[in-house]
């Protein structure tokens, strides 16, 4: 490693933020660039550690022992070439990414792990910044047409493998605009949405097409997709929302999460909609929803003038360091405190919610809700619950955004047309080994098969996916696998 000892001379240092106050006031990334001295002592920090446990906590085994030591030693180039050979989109990683790979530092164990995250996100934006990122074309081409339906991050790595694989790839958009996820659920102040477009202009470059307001099994033909392509991918992600069956759900006012930030998502790249607006300006907000989601409707709130924004989450406080059940290197579920919520925000757990309360025009107005008390086995696990009696009480609340989690993906369309067999969870089933599902030439990625999970695990997917797309197509294939080891030159 460049030095041995920066573990022991620098800690742990992030990047600076706009104040709170200033950033809630537009929709632009907040973050700011890290001076390359501070980089440099970050990267340093890297431990030779012999036994690099980030490689298994990264889903895509992405090399970061080597990236730190390039970018210590300032080698732009090599470090880009690095990251670049096992992540396909570093710089929607090094953004929204809860970066498990530093969970899994071994000098995590007694002090503050390597800003794995923030080092990967530099090195992807130097290397724009010095040219280093051009489009990679095949230099012969197979003659197999592939179709990908879902244009987020597992349809976009499928897409991309492929393509360098030598096939000809068009990846198939419902929306109007590529992304999926990244464009319509991730709100700009997390990923500004030219970071998608950068990349989605060098995909094209590199002779992937993508054919938006294309949306299979509706207007488009399943049938002759599958007459007119050499094999299909279905990475059309997890996009039916968990559901919160209480009186007064019907009443205006209550809505789904992503109805709310793909509103707020369009209004600001000036996308028309004829939908009727959601907007948080006024009124009295509750999230109900202690992840990401719930996360991203607090800063949305936050920025559209809220008079108040209270998220609830119906499990218990997580703790703020490790326990007995969360052993290193586990990705602990510790309590987490985002740029949201510094922004400004009432938090509560172990709260359920009993009943949405309208006034005589049918408009939302309150929200009444009750504490639980959790049971704790002896091995420190949640068990199950019970109301507190005499706890209930009545919030106002003119706006409920419901951010609990997305069940499975969407059947009717495409993957009932398809009669796709699915697994006992609703996912499109196909197995790791091979991705493949019950119809011979069709495969399947990201969270339509494996579940709402992390953009980090839809990239993984997607690559592997194509792997093994390639090798029923060719017999053999020539793209990397997490489970092969890259050497780097």
């Amino acid at each position: 490693m460049g030095k041995p000892t920066g573990f022991l001379e620098f800690t742990r240092e992030l990047p600076g933020k706009r104040p709170a106050a200033e950033r809630v006031g537009d929709y632009k990334e907040f973050v700011e660039r890290m001076p390359e001295p501070q980089l440099n002592q970050q990267a340093a920090r890297c431990m030779n550690c012999g036994v690099p446990f980030c490689h298994n906590g990264c889903p895509l085994g992405n090399i970061i022992p080597e990236f730190n030591d390039a970018v210590y030693r300032q080698s732009w180039e090599e470090a880009y070439e690095i990251l670049s050979a096992t992540n396909n989109f570093p710089e929607f990683t090094g953004r929204i990414c809860p970066a498990p790979c530093e969970s899994a530092c071994v000098l995590g164990i007694n002090q503050p792990a390597v800003a794995i995250e923030e080092i990967e996100k530099h090195i992807i934006e130097i290397a724009f910044d010095k040219g280093f990122v051009k489009a990679k074309k095949p230099f012969t081409r197979t003659g197999k047409k592939i179709a990908v339906i879902g244009s987020g991050p597992a349809g976009m790595a499928a897409a991309a493998q492929l393509n360098y694989a030598g096939h000809q790839v068009t990846v198939y958009e419902r929306d109007d605009a590529p992304g999926g996820l990244l464009r319509y659920g991730i709100p700009d102040f997390k990923l500004e949405k030219w970071v998608i477009d950068r990349r989605i202009n060098l995909m094209e470059e590199e002779g992937i097409v993508f054919k938006c307001n294309a949306n299979v099994g509706v207007n488009i033909s399943i049938n002759d997709l599958l007459r007119e392509n050499n094999a299909l991918v279905l990475a059309g992600g997890s996009t039916i929302p968990r559901d919160l069956h209480v009186p007064g759900r019907e009443l205006n006012g209550v809505h789904f999460a992503m109805e709310f930030l793909k509103q707020q998502n369009k209004r600001v790249s000036d996308t028309p909609s004829d939908e009727i607006a959601i907007m948080a300006t006024h009124k009295n907000v509750i999230v109900i929803g202690g992840g990401d989601t719930g996360s991203d409707c607090v800063g949305t709130s936050n920025r559209q003038g809220a008079a108040s924004v209270t998220q609830f989450e119906l499990m218990p406080k997580p703790p703020e360091k490790r326990t007995e059940i969360m052993p290193w290197p586990q990705y602990p579920m510790l309590l987490k405190t985002t740029s949201s919520h510094e922004e400004g925000a009432n938090r509560e757990w172990a709260v359920a919610t009993k009943k949405f309360i309208g006034d005589d025009a049918g408009n939302l107005k309150a929200v009444e809700v009750v504490n639980l008390q959790w049971k704790i086995g002896k091995d420190g696990r949640t068990g199950g619950f019970e109301e507190i009696a005499g706890s209930e009480k009545t919030i106002p609340c003119e706006l409920a955004l419901l951010a609990m989690g997305f069940l499975q993906p969407q059947y009717e369309g495409m993957i009932a047309k398809l009669e796709v067999d699915t697994d006992e969870r609703g996912n499109v089933k196909a197995t790791e080994k091979n991705y493949q599902t019950s119809i011979q030439k069709v495969f399947t990625a990201g969270d339509m098969r494996r579940g709402q999970s992390l953009v980090v695990w839809a990239i993984s997917e997607g690559r592997e996916c194509a792997k093994r797309v390639d090798e029923y197509l060719m017999g053999h294939s020539i793209l990397e696998s997490k489970d092969q080891t890259a050497i780097i030159s």
